[in-house]
């Protein structure tokens, strides 16, 4: 599913500890160490460079969440509804719900601008190591070090983003073990094309979310344009007419959001004993919210849904990822597995001396963190509020804009200003009630958890309710108007101090507080976890050498497995499913919501070959992130498309899941979505486009 909503928290640090053998499917690779050989020895498949470069310039990441792919040579580019959700919602209108009742544009005149969609092509990448870990000075202190290896990573980014003009990311890989530039064309100009019904995209809701069998037509088509045109993609995926037969091999090519395999087990205690259960709180505090603003009336239902079903997807996933965490075997997986890298590293005295300490280092660390974490995850007016994140914006880059670009907040540097102006002058429509609502509900539980004495309440409330304080910045910001906006930009820090707008009244008087905790925790935290990452990466390469992949970090990456079923307690469960299940579920309960089916279906179901399949599972590593992402043949031929996974496999942010233990991605059949758009959508253009490769 979609790439979980933004943790406020800085509790999902990434640490490298090893892995003995990689076990079966495993693995998120990227394209610079592609997993030849396990695909060699376990499916004697053996690409080409021309595949893999074909592969991943077919292949787009969606900046605002989620993964896609070109499937035509005029930008076509296809990925999730779900995914393509939050734009959906924002083109929609009271009179025209675009999430409920779908869109399907005949002609390229018809295509819906998306208000600030920005879509990214990897188009090369540089081991720019080295440079980054060799700009660290002999005697530096965690946090000297870190201060030196971010000032590296910023010069890096802004050269090569000033000579190559492309978008430029310096990625962290392996906790530090390595650093890549990471260079995109970016396509601003994004065009909706086709989405179904959300009801046939998400059919079965929640109830059915990360389950399996499954019958979701999770499908939507975008078009990225160039100089007001279609844009001319030369590297495409073309289209398999059959999609895969049970047990053939496949590829999936996305971007994986996050995961945490390589913690240490001072982080995995850390993250099952409270970074969990307080990551819980704080997505349940918004979706209850969202819940009693949905409650007022259809319209407040259409405006909260496409959160809504962020944060429930969000919530189920982490419960699973928790269970895992509190399930003793998968927890004594991990502990097995620092210890044979601490044990290796013990054996020889020089590794010992160098890398030996770290882990005590980190474990230190994170004693100190428990005292500050409920604080660091609440002290923002940002996570539940637009308005709120557009004032913090303009608050903190009018202070960060008058540092040099290596000194500034990693979001403010030079080569990451366009994406942000992309967000922060977005027409998108921003709806005040909601907003009241939304952050009333914050405050309430900020103060709640924090107490009355708290620097953040202090600030934020001045004495009042958090339902008057909500009220009074809602009413009387001037932020929902993009020209204003603009203004306040532009104006810099003495536009900013000088303004009496509510918001940015607000959001000046808790800036000093959530400054101060993010300098503690850059200090204490992520520099000592850059620092001793960077020694365990090293430990990890000594021992077993890059046979293991590094942690997800919403780049590019590919995946690989088999397209089986597998057994559920006493019983088998079939690779694929078909149109007939999906109207045996319906009829199974009465078609009542969330098993009711769209009219188009209802009436046009004597249109369809009913044994066509709907939805397959296979094996290939995924994790949120790679919603959207292409699964694909030997021949790079687009067999179906990625949206979901089974329960079995939600643990898989902490360890891998086996294919023995029944974890499975589940993705959209290639046949399902061309049978449905040929017969009850009349989109036979789109269709023909994307089968003929033209």
């Amino acid at each position: 599913m979609k790439r979980a909503v933004a943790l406020v928290l800085s509790l999902s640090i990434l640490v490298s500890l090893p892995v003995v053998a990689v076990r079966a499917d495993e693995g998120m690779w990227t394209f610079d160490n592609p997993p030849l050989k396990q695909w060699k020895e376990r499916y004697n498949f053996e690409p080409t460079k021309e595949w893999l470069d074909h592969v991943r310039l077919s292949s787009v990441r969606l900046q605002d969440g989620g993964s896609g792919s070109f499937v035509s040579p005029n930008g076509l580019v296809m990925t999730n509804q779900h995914v393509a959700g939050g734009q959906l919602a924002k083109l929609s209108t009271k009179e025209r719900d675009l999430v409920k009742d779908g869109f399907y544009a005949r002609t390229n005149a018809e295509e819906l601008k998306c208000p600030d969609l920005e879509i990214n092509v990897l188009v090369s990448y540089e081991d720019v190591t080295a440079r980054v870990q060799g700009a660290v000075k002999a005697n530096a202190s965690d946090r000297e070090a870190n201060e030196q290896r971010k000032a590296a990573m910023a010069a890096v980014e802004k050269e090569s983003t000033d000579q190559t003009k492309l978008k430029s990311e310096v990625v962290t890989l392996y906790s530090g073990g390595e650093y890549w530039v990471y260079r995109y064309k970016k396509y601003t100009d994004v065009r909706l094309v086709f989405a179904p019904e959300e009801q046939i995209a998400f059919f079965g809701g929640d109830y059915d979310n990360f389950t399996y069998p499954r019958y979701d037509l999770d499908v939507t088509f975008l078009r990225v344009y160039e100089n007001d045109q279609p844009a001319k993609t030369e590297h495409y995926f073309k289209w398999s007419a059959k999609g895969p037969a049970d047990g053939e091999f496949v590829v999936l090519s996305g971007n994986p959001g996050s995961t945490n395999r390589l913690l240490t087990n001072a982080q995995l205690q850390f993250q099952r004993d409270l970074g969990n259960p307080l990551q819980m709180q704080v997505w349940s505090s918004r979706r209850n919210a969202l819940n009693r603003y949905a409650a007022l009336g259809a319209e407040q239902t259409r405006r909260a849904r496409a959160t809504q079903r962020s944060l429930e997807n969000s919530i189920k996933r982490l419960e699973s990822q928790q269970a895992g965490l509190l399930n003793a075997r998968l927890y004594g997986k991990k502990e097995a597995e620092e210890k044979a890298l601490r044990d290796a590293i013990a054996a020889k005295p020089e590794w010992q001396r160098a890398y030996g300490q770290a882990w005590e280092q980190v474990g230190t660390a994170y004693a100190a963190l428990p005292k500050y974490a409920k604080r660091i995850a609440f002290t923002t007016i940002a996570a539940p509020s637009r308005l709120g994140a557009l004032a913090s914006t303009l608050v903190r880059y009018s202070e960060e804009i008058r540092k040099p670009n290596s000194s500034r907040f990693d979001e403010f540097r030079d080569a990451r200003l366009e994406a942000l102006k992309v967000n922060l002058f977005s027409p998108a429509p921003i709806y005040p009630d909601l907003e009241e609502f939304a952050l009333a509900a914050w405050l309430e539980e900020a103060q709640k958890t924090l107490g009355n004495d708290d620097p953040f309440i202090r600030a934020a409330l001045n004495g009042a309710t958090p339902a008057e304080v909500a009220r009074q910045v809602v009413s009387g910001t001037k932020l929902t108007d993009v020209a204003f906006r603009k203004t306040l930009f532009e104006g810099g820090a003495d536009a900013i101090a000088k303004s009496d707008d509510p918001m940015i009244a607000l959001a000046r008087r808790v800036e000093p507080i959530y400054r101060e905790l993010r300098a503690w925790n850059e200090e204490n935290i992520l520099s000592v976890d850059a620092s001793a990452g960077q020694r365990i990466a090293a430990a990890r390469f000594a021992v077993y050498g890059k046979t293991v992949s590094p942690d997800a970090t919403f780049t590019l990456r590919l995946s690989y497995g088999r397209a089986t079923g597998y057994a559920e307690d006493t019983t088998l469960v079939p690779f694929r499913t078909t149109f007939y299940g999906l109207y045996d579920r319906a009829a199974g309960f009465n078609e009542k919501p969330p098993y009711d089916l769209p009219a188009r279906y209802r009436e046009g179901r004597n249109k369809l070959d009913l044994s066509t399949p709907f939805n397959f599972v296979y094996t290939a590593d995924t994790i949120g992130g790679n919603s959207g992402s292409p699964v694909v043949n030997r021949n790079a031929e687009v067999v179906g498309l990625n949206f979901d996974s089974n329960i079995q496999k939600l643990p898989n942010r902490y360890v891998y899941v086996d294919e023995e233990e029944g974890g499975r991605a589940v993705a959209v059949h290639s046949m399902a979505i061309i049978e449905a758009l040929r017969k009850l959508y009349a989109a036979e253009k789109l269709a023909d486009e994307i089968t003929s490769g033209r």
